[in-house]
């Protein structure tokens, strides 16, 4: 069962999108569109839906519930099958996780395979019980427990591809060490997120080249965050320890094996014909980008299958992809330097340079920061120096008030990537930085 209240992902902005065409069915979702309500019995699951949830001000209103096929049914009862075995984060990731099984038994119809990121900060989280209820409900599924990624590229093929589940991946890139033992999975992993991407090795005794496919949907558990090229290609679920008074039902393989199995095999003959359609269909997303080419698979289940589904996922997709944004930017090696460099521009009244002395001086007074505590005594000018370059932002001579020059830096070489990677940090407001360069 789900917690009463579990804690949701971060709401984003406002956002209004299109409304979901049905397919087979022009026209239906403007019908829907004027509808003056919904039907309240659209799935068995409706109920578990909190009228709080419905209020929130970033749900997509111009995305009514539509007519709902059998899929809509089918993924309700998936839903509710995951949530006895499993406490996931949020609703949200509830419907992320069920979306993304179903969108296993379409994979030759994607252009891009989501991953799914199981992730925890502990052990006894949740994460391999996950993985049991999706290996008996995907696609084909393939588990990589000592499994080279020689033997696991050599198994995808191009018509029919598996499912990968990788199960305890901290063992795998847990450390730096390990992650450069098995960067041949890592590199396996980051290209079958995408179509037409081979490895190449050469076979036989005459050594003849050959290339094998990698294009497969994966699901990965492990603690601590996996790679950030990994990461970047995920559904990302971030699993948490039960506590007291949240109960689960025991996974049984005797008892409850059977009736996933039935309902995988459902879910199979369902979307089976919808494999043409599926790849046609280009629908609205709300991201961009590698989060959109990620979320569309499961956006385009949802559209398919109907109902209320078309909804949830839209709002699932805007409220997760905001939540890991939010947790790169709190990342101290990624775009964290960046919002905190921000933010001491901000408070210091927008002057145009600081000194690396001063800078520095400010990061570390921060006391929610790690730059205090980075390294033996703190941030460095070296090291701080070495974080920007990522950013092709270097230092030079500024001119201070006393007019005395020193080593630091200028505001405007930070206005581009602070629009690129915090924009949510006391926005740079463009007419403020006009001629700035």
């Amino acid at each position: 069962m789900q917690p009463e209240n579990p804690e949701s992902y971060s709401t984003p902005a406002q956002a209004v999108w299109p409304a979901a065409a049905i397919p087979g069915q022009p026209g239906a979702h403007l019908r829907a569109a004027q509808a003056d309500s919904a039907d309240p019995d659209l799935s068995s699951d409706a109920d578990a839906r909190s009228a709080d949830e419905a209020e929130v001000p970033s749900e997509p209103v111009a995305i009514p519930d539509v007519e709902p096929t059998c899929g809509s049914e089918l993924l309700g009862e998936l839903r509710a099958q995951i949530a006895q075995f499993v406490i996931l984060p949020s609703k949200e990731a509830l419907d992320a996780v069920t979306l993304w099984v179903v969108a296993t038994h379409l994979q030759p119809g994607w252009q891009h395979a989501p991953r799914l990121a199981v992730v925890g900060p502990a052990k006894r989280c949740g994460k391999s019980r996950l993985l049991d209820v999706l290996t008996e409900t995907v696609h084909e599924p393939m588990l990589t427990i000592n499994t080279t990624p020689a033997a696991i590229f050599r198994s995808i093929t191009e018509e029919n591809p598996p499912t990968l589940l990788v199960d305890e991946a901290d063992t795998i890139f847990g450390t730096p060490k390990m992650a450069e033992k098995n960067e041949e999975m890592r590199g396996l992993l980051n290209a079958g997120h995408q179509r037409n991407r081979y490895v190449t090795r050469v076979v036989g005794n005459d050594h003849t080249p050959h290339r094998f496919a990698t294009f497969a949907m994966a699901a990965i558990a492990g603690i601590g965050d996996l790679p950030d090229t990994v990461m970047d290609r995920a559904v990302v679920i971030r699993m948490r320890r039960r506590a007291e008074g949240e109960k689960v039902k025991p996974f049984r393989s005797r008892r409850d094996i059977p009736a996933l199995h039935d309902l995988r095999d459902r879910i199979a003959a369902w979307a089976r014909p919808l494999l043409d359609e599926a790849a046609t269909l280009e629908p609205e997303m709300p991201v961009e980008d590698r989060a959109a080419d990620t979320w569309e698979p499961l956006v385009i289940v949802a559209d398919l299958a109907g109902g209320h589904w078309p909804r949830l996922a839209r709002v699932a997709c805007a409220r997760m992809v905001a939540a890991e944004a939010a947790a790169e930017e709190d990342h101290p090696s990624g775009a964290r330097i960046l919002a905190d460099i921000r933010r001491v521009f901000y408070a210091q009244r927008e002057v145009d340079s600081l000194s690396t002395e001063e800078l520095l001086h400010h990061l570390r007074q921060d006391p929610e920061a790690p730059w205090a505590e980075w390294g033996r005594g703190g941030l460095t000018a070296r090291e701080l120096s070495r974080m920007l370059r990522e950013f092709e932002i270097k230092p030079g001579n500024v001119r201070m008030a006393d007019r005395t020059q020193r080593k630091g830096y200028m505001r405007n070489k930070f206005l581009d990537a602070w629009r690129r990677y915090c924009p949510a940090v006391h926005p740079v407001d463009a007419d403020t930085t006009r001629g700035e360069g």
